[in-house]
């Protein structure tokens, strides 16, 4: 399952189809009692692409998709493609004030959401932020994790029958490599969330790459706790599973206790997740009650892993392929990863090699590159670059600089290829697997009428990786508990980006052209005993 471009189709509902031929009646997908074979799941990918051209769903429209990992995830994510349209995945932590911007953004043409889960005053807020919102005029509810029947589900699906089969397949059979799959929303430095376009081929042949390291094949089984709305959880998670012909678990909430019950079940041979879900398992108390052995391979995302966990994966858990990767999704989340074999010094101490078909330089302040070694911000080019941001051009334009992607990130490349992440350049930090833009959520501060200033920083967690620390400064004469800045945050933000802790100061540290100096925001929280309040 190399990179070359012959290995795979056009596209990734083409996947499904060429599964279906090559796997046919073996398990594609077990979520809880449903058990879906490579043939019932082309079938239904092909019944929710037929429903959603019977709505008026138009090659290129968005289709926004807001539920948690589930089989009806994957058979509605291929039916979103399959018609030609984008899939517009949205993060289930996320609150209405953030969800209703985005489908604005991208004038989502229809939500498809499970209430259920999600949380029908959610679903409301956005409905009461902006009611001429086309998306939630008529949004299609989807069953709960587990389950594949509601009624609001079944008569969305029955309205396929009037579409005829030939004109379903002909939509799909027009996607092409160079096709947009999906807008998937970071956070950037402003704070202001953009909607990277991403493309079929990019994605297949990215992931193909990828799994040359991780190894997935026809028969495997793979848990997938990771959110199916991030590259980690979709791109190399199911869409993996379906081009090598493994069997999909999905997780809808993670719950250590839970992964290693559906371990030993199900005899699990592929985990992949972040630092903050692999140390429940190895710190649990239960573990050794339960038979973890078919485990073969582990990837760790992150660009901070300890050795430790890395050893305590192979020693206690016996995994003989732990792996870590880097990747930022303007570049289809992958950059570089871990090669079989590596040892854990390397795994942990790297983000992996550089992956064939890509080039990584380093650059200094002034846009010059740099000797192989030196430190400096990575830029990279290749086939994986994103086509740009939605309906921005400004800041797609501003990523790039002579057909470099500037990644924001600084490090090394060593003479073999391996990178080493010291630094960012852009003011985001990563909590749990999650990037957390700061000046998203001083912007949320700042609606708060008792602050005057805030500041946000990422400091250092053992678990988390990274956490937020926020600096408030009151308005003169205000009283501002952190319990009640606490309460402000929390009803605004999902809860990854709500700060661990909150400092009341009286002035933030500025430098002669009134920038925020984070570094010292930092070096204070270090001095401050029991560094403020903490959730």
């Amino acid at each position: 399952m190399g990179g070359r471009a012959s290995s795979y189709p056009n596209s990734i509902p083409a996947v499904a189809l060429r599964s279906a031929e090559r796997f046919g009646d073996r398990i594609a997908i077990v979520d809880g009692e449903i058990y879906l074979s490579f043939d019932e799941l082309k079938e239904q990918m092909l019944t929710v692409s037929s429903s959603l051209i019977s709505t008026g769903v138009q090659a290129g429209d968005r289709i926004a998709l807001w539920a948690p990992n589930s089989a009806v995830w994957i058979t509605s994510a291929l039916g979103i493609l399959a018609c030609g349209a984008w899939l517009v995945p949205i993060n289930t932590r996320f609150t209405a004030r953030e969800v209703e911007p985005i489908l604005r953004a991208v004038d989502a043409s229809l939500l498809l959401v499970a209430d259920g889960f999600i949380g029908g005053e959610r679903l409301q807020g956005i409905k009461e932020a902006n009611p001429t919102l086309r998306a939630i005029a008529d949004p299609v509810l989807l069953p709960d994790p587990g389950e594949q029947s509601r009624p609001e589900w079944d008569g969305f699906l029955r309205r396929g029958s009037s579409v005829p089969r030939v004109v379903t397949s002909d939509r799909l059979a027009k996607l092409g490599p160079q096709d947009v799959s999906d807008v998937i929303f970071t956070s950037g430095t402003t704070g202001t969330p953009k909607g990277v376009m991403l493309r079929h081929g990019a994605s297949l042949r990215a992931y193909s790459a990828f799994n040359d390291s991780f190894g997935v094949s026809e028969g495997d089984r793979v848990l997938i706790g990771l959110p199916f709305f991030h590259c980690f959880g979709y791109k190399a998670g199911w869409l993996v599973d379906l081009l090598a012909g493994a069997t999909t678990y999905p997780l809808a909430v993670f719950d250590g206790k839970k992964v290693m019950e559906m371990v030993e079940l199900h005899a699990i041979t592929h985990l992949p997740g972040s630092p903050t879900m692999f140390w429940p398992l190895l710190d649990d108390p239960e573990r050794r009650k339960h038979d973890l052995s078919s485990v073969r391979a582990a990837i760790v995302g992150g660009a901070s892993i300890p050795v430790t966990l890395v050893r305590r994966l192979q020693d206690d858990l016996g995994i003989d392929r732990v792996l870590s990767g880097y990747g930022l999704t303007e570049n289809h989340a992958v950059i570089s990863f871990s090669l079989p074999g590596d040892s854990p010094e390397l795994v942990a101490t790297t983000v992996g090699k550089v992956l064939d078909g890509m080039e990584v330089i380093t650059v200094d302040n002034y846009d010059q590159p740099l000797s192989r070694g030196a430190e400096g911000e990575l830029w990279v080019r290749g086939y994986a670059q994103m086509s740009g941001y939605f309906g921005d051009p400004a800041s797609t334009a501003a990523a790039f600089s002579d057909g470099w992607l500037r990644t924001g990130d600084v490090g090394t490349v060593d003479e073999n290829g391996y990178i080493r992440i010291t630094d960012r350049k852009k003011d985001i930090y990563v909590t749990g697997g999650f990037n957390v833009a700061p000046a998203e959520v001083e912007n949320v501060f700042m609606t708060c009428e008792q602050i005057s200033q805030a500041a946000v920083v990422g400091v250092p967690d053992d678990r988390m990786g990274e956490v937020g620390a926020a600096f408030v400064v009151p308005v003169p004469g205000l009283e501002l508990p952190p319990e009640f800045v606490m309460r402000y945050i929390r009803e605004r933000l999902a809860n990854y980006k709500v700060p661990r802790y909150v400092n009341t100061v009286d002035s933030l540290p500025i430098n002669p052209t009134g920038k925020v100096l984070k570094d010292e925001l930092r070096a204070l929280f270090s001095t401050i005993p029991h560094a403020g309040h903490t959730l």
